[in-house]
């Protein structure tokens, strides 16, 4: 069955290899693409290359003519709106876009659901990054302490990054996190502590030389157990995730969260 596509943020850093990639897929179609800066172009122009027949639209209600999956690798401000948007269509969704919240996560399954469509979230779609995260969940089942450092470059505007804030949020549904001493008891600077994200303390560190790095930090008395995801400089990493989402999506009903959901599913 061949699947009809948008990608909304095509012109992105990691949205155009994800439709490049969609491009030369045999059992996919380019249907559209979404991306302000380019609007009214064919896509391959806006890429500065050959034209591709593809047009590229300013908003995803646009877009969506014969449209089976949505791809949104936008910002936090756009990806809830054009969820809705999708799914209102009963186009199924697949969001590679960080920030969203618990809250978020909740009344997209909801309306996922009414609309009898499918959503795969991830903050992660790396292959890597999906079996850490499966095994960190299998980890906290048994080892009750923990917390996570998130790393990132020193311009990344968010904090916690999106695949920490799945991390804690997923584990905080595995099993509450120990702690000794609740960090409101904390004396000196509280914020020293991190952010408590569904339970687990995450630290958050911007500097220079890092790209994308997540560690989760299990402990007992007298051990520790450190599970460690680290992302290159480029976008290929998300690439095969993606389009195996895509793939799987049209197939599913309600919110499916997590790469590594997914992967277990099957």
């Amino acid at each position: 069955m061949t699947i009809n596509v948008c990608v909304a943020g095509a012109t992105g850093w990691t949205g155009r290899p994800i439709a490049e990639a969609i491009v030369a897929a045999d059992d996919l179609v380019l249907r559209s693409a979404v991306s302000r800066s380019a609007a009214g172009k064919d896509l391959g122009s806006a890429w500065g290359g050959d034209h591709l027949g593809v047009s590229v639209y300013a908003s995803v209600p646009d877009a969506l003519e014969g449209v089976d999956v949505l791809v949104d690798y936008t910002s936090v401000e756009a990806v809830r709106t054009n969820t809705f948007a999708a799914l209102d269509r009963g186009v199924s969704v697949v969001i590679g876009t960080s920030g969203l919240t618990a809250d978020d996560f909740a009344d997209i399954d909801r309306r996922a659901n009414e609309a009898g469509v499918g959503v795969v979230a991830s903050g992660n779609f790396s292959l890597t990054a999906a079996m850490a995260q499966a095994a960190a969940l299998l980890v906290a089942r048994h080892l009750p302490s923990r917390e996570i450092i998130d790393y990132a470059s020193a311009g990344k505007p968010d904090a916690p990054s999106g695949t920490a804030q799945e991390l804690a949020e997923r584990l905080g549904e595995v099993s509450p996190n120990s702690v000794e001493l609740p960090p409101e008891q904390t004396s000196g600077r509280v914020e020293a502590r991190g952010a408590t994200v569904a339970g687990t303390q995450v630290h958050s560190l911007r500097l220079p030389s890092f790209v994308a790095s997540t560690e989760v930090v299990f402990a007992l008395p007298d051990e520790r157990l450190s599970i460690r995801h680290d992302a290159g400089g480029t976008p290929i990493p998300y690439v095969g995730g993606t389009l195996l989402a895509i793939r799987a999506v049209p197939g599913r009903t309600g919110l499916t969260r997590g790469l590594d959901t997914l992967l277990l599913a099957d």
